[in-house]
């Protein structure tokens, strides 16, 4: 079989078992995250600290009666949850985590396909996932889902516009679609990300904001509003069918995280040159977590604490002299700084959750079509004066 066949099915299989493992752990992540905001534990009783909550919330899914209502649209009905995942999945595929590296002999790019216009890929496989949500209303013969789906659909598609907008600032910036080029013209230091060296803060902020009603989540979470519409569009669905609607928020979080990384904070490149100490960061941050961890499991606050936290303190010792190792460091380094620029983003989605309340609903399109979308605009125009005037 040709080499590169073979590379690109590690590749696909890579993607797909890391991304769906981080994005079972996003939501523990999530409940940790909000738990310590209003100061309760979180998960913790599955496995050490809950890390075995993701694994129980799976074999409680797959396990769980799949009820079928009456009178849905079957074939509509069970397209709707294959149809936002896929949307989500794809646009993950052009999606670059790191430059071109070298696996036996043979150099191969840190991400699954390159398309020169990947950018435009990302914006209409999501643009798409907005019909699996209103499919899913509309088939399951619901008022309720129907209302969430009409609400889920408008919200999204007027988000789409400013969140346009807000990408076409630093494509203009970089003079490119491809998102490759897009990194590497920001390539050297954090001077040179778009978010600084391009002047672009508002489109950043302003994609920010579209991301969190794109993605519907707070406090643009309209269509699950549980105290209006008892979930939302997906009242009806049980079982894996709504955990494939669960999976897809997660996979458009990590996707509209990645897009803010590749437009907008330099991709997978460092905040400074190797040669003033960047390639040493991962290796001394998992030197203090694994001494942090070590200290509390010499002092645990529960007996299982001194044998869980001593071992995360030696896998962390671990993987900072395995970031120490130059053989390695060409291909570890970006990933890490990609996968720490992404998870920050992540953070603040989670952050955001446990500290807004939700939008009303003419708030949220008001905000949307008398706010956002014409500061993206005057935003774009400026940018595009900027640039012509100068360049």
């Amino acid at each position: 079989m040709d080499a590169f066949i073979v590379i690109t099915l590690i590749k696909l299989a890579v993607i797909a078992f890391v991304l769906l493992t981080a994005v079972a752990y996003l939501q523990w992540v999530e409940r940790k995250v909000i738990a310590h905001i209003q100061v309760r534990p979180g998960p913790y009783r599955v496995g050490p600290h809950g890390l075995l909550q993701p694994l129980a919330d799976v074999i409680k899914l797959i396990t769980k009666e799949d009820m079928m209502p009456s009178y849905v649209n079957k074939p509509l009905y069970l397209f709707a949850p294959f149809l936002a995942v896929m949307m989500a999945l794809l646009s993950i595929a052009v999606i670059p985590f790191g430059p071109s590296i070298e696996v036996a002999g043979y150099k191969t790019l840190m991400q699954l396909t390159d398309l020169n216009i990947g950018v435009l890929f990302i914006l209409a496989a999501s643009s798409m996932g907005v019909y699996g949500i209103a499919l899913a209303g509309w088939a399951s013969n619901n008022k309720y889902a129907l209302l969430g789906g009409l609400r889920s659909s408008a919200q999204m598609i007027s988000y789409e516009l400013p969140m346009a907008l807000a990408i076409a600032s630093p494509l203009l910036v970089s003079n490119t679609l491809s998102l490759r080029e897009l990194v590497a013209s920001q390539a050297g230091s954090i001077q040179h990300w778009n978010i600084i060296g391009g002047g672009q803060i508002f489109s950043f902020l302003i994609f920010v904001i579209a991301a969190f009603a794109e993605t519907n989540r707070v406090p643009f979470d309209l269509p699950e509003a549980e105290n209006e519409l008892v979930a939302g569009f997906h009242v009806e669905y049980s079982s894996m069918k709504f955990a494939a609607f669960f999976m897809a928020e997660y996979l458009n979080m990590v996707t509209v995280s990645s897009m803010a990384t590749l437009l907008f904070l330099g991709g997978w490149e460092a905040p400074w040159p190797a040669e003033y100490g960047s390639r040493f960061v991962p290796s001394v941050i998992f030197i203090i977590a694994g001494l942090t961890a070590l200290y509390h499991g010499a002092h645990p606050a529960r007996k299982l604490d001194k044998y869980t936290l001593t071992g995360f303190g030696v896998i962390f010792l671990v993987l900072a002299a395995v970031f120490a190792l130059p053989m390695v460091q060409s291909w570890l380094m970006p990933l890490f700084w990609f996968c720490a620029k992404t998870g920050a983003i992540l953070f603040a989605f989670m952050w955001i959750r446990g500290t807004l309340p939700r939008f009303r609903y003419d708030q949220l399109m008001g905000f949307a079509w008398k706010f956002l979308f014409p500061v993206a605009m005057l935003n774009l125009l400026v940018t595009g004066f900027v640039i012509a005037w100068f360049s």
